[in-house]
């Protein structure tokens, strides 16, 4: 099977969730391509569309939140959106490649790419079997608008919310996000403390803004430094890409404080924490919850992130973090009871799928075998 993954970098969950396909469909014996769309046409572009996204959910994220609110009510309008038309621009680009590339699925994990080929599917362009992966816990505006063969669903809970926006129920499978490898590693949490070579006898707070390092972080960090002295308690900060956080955050770094900018070992650094604080990304908040760790929920970016807490919280797969020093005891304390820990990790095992990068795969090769009939 060749198979071609389009997504964009518009925060890194949905590139990690096409890696976490690609690296199954790998493992299978397949052909993979995975790329950005708009690099068709420049990288420039790519680079542009993805920095815009990230700057603004950076420092602005109520005007995030304001053009959400706005996608949110054009999507009631009759027509396309304006989503649609923007991308209807790649159209040709994106059919000159497929015709010189040919292949047998397109998965896209991002909305856009879903849109370009919505696009030529609308235009009477030939187009492969496509399946659409949702990366957030609820229907974003114009998922319903792309016409795919498959929607992927983070949870079975969803289904009547996407069934509302008009997604036919035959198409969706609520097979959850997927996400690599080695967040299903069953490291322990010793030997995921040596290979970090942190200390065995301290207990570890994780705290990340995703990829892009948004969020409330150093007002986290500020009340965390305060309420853990004296404890053992250390805390390890993630900044992911964004390089203005960690100088900002630089001066904390101490014995019991460590900064730290992207890493690669976010499985592990896991695996070690006892807690883990971060925004309620769709992409790092599965990843957490497939490994089973505490979770507590930052203030989310106004938008999906929202939605994403709403579900989380209300099934019980994590708790919201109230920003003060009486809100963080609280949240430390429920850290520390074991039965409060094993709930919620038995929420997160009966709720969030571990196998969503194989379904989507036997999916994949099951539309292509119909396809070649």
């Amino acid at each position: 099977m060749e198979a071609l993954i389009l997504s964009c970098g518009t925060g890194g969950g949905h590139n990690s969730a096409g890696i976490a396909v690609k690296e199954e469909l790998l493992l299978r014996g397949h052909h993979v391509t995975m790329l950005n769309p708009y690099t068709l046409y420049q990288n420039s572009l790519a680079k542009r569309v993805d920095k815009t996204y990230i700057n603004i959910a950076q420092h602005a994220p109520k005007v995030f939140g304001a053009i959400y609110r706005a996608g949110n009510l054009y999507r009631r309008l009759p027509g396309h959106s304006p989503v649609y038309y923007a991308n209807g621009h790649m159209a040709e680009i994106v059919r000159k490649f497929l015709e010189e590339h040919p292949v047998d699925i397109i998965i896209m994990p991002h909305i856009f790419p879903a849109e370009i080929l919505t696009y030529l599917r609308e235009h009477d362009v030939a187009i492969p079997k496509t399946i659409l992966i949702s990366t957030d816990y609820t229907c974003i505006p114009f998922v319903e608008e792309c016409l795919c063969d498959a929607c992927i669903v983070p949870s079975e809970k969803l289904i009547s919310e996407f069934c509302g926006w008009g997604i036919k129920k035959e198409q969706m499978y609520p097979f959850g996000i997927p996400v690599r490898k080695c967040f299903h590693s069953e490291i322990s949490k010793s030997d995921a403390k040596k290979a970090l070579h942190l200390d065995e006898d301290k207990r570890y707070l994780l705290i990340s803004g995703g990829s892009i390092g948004a969020g409330k972080l150093k007002e986290t960090l500020n009340i965390l430094c305060e309420i853990t002295k004296g404890t053992p308690y250390c805390l390890i900060v993630i900044c992911g890409n964004n390089a203005s956080l960690y100088k900002n955050l630089e001066h904390y770094q101490s014995e019991y404080v460590t900064i730290l900018g992207q890493t690669n070992d976010m499985a592990l650094y896991l695996r070690a924490c006892e807690v883990f604080f971060t925004k309620p990304g769709g992409l790092s908040t599965t990843e957490a919850a497939v490994m089973e760790v505490p979770l507590v929920l930052l203030p989310p970016i106004p938008g999906c992130e929202s939605k994403n807490l709403r579900f989380f919280t209300e099934n019980g797969i994590a708790v919201k973090a109230e920003l003060s020093a009486d809100g963080l005891r609280k949240i430390l304390a429920l850290s520390e009871s074991a039965s409060a820990c094993d709930k919620m990790c038995r929420s997160q095992r009966n709720v969030i799928s571990k196998d969503a990068a194989e379904n989507i795969c036997d999916l994949a090769e099951t539309l292509c075998d119909s396809a070649s009939e």
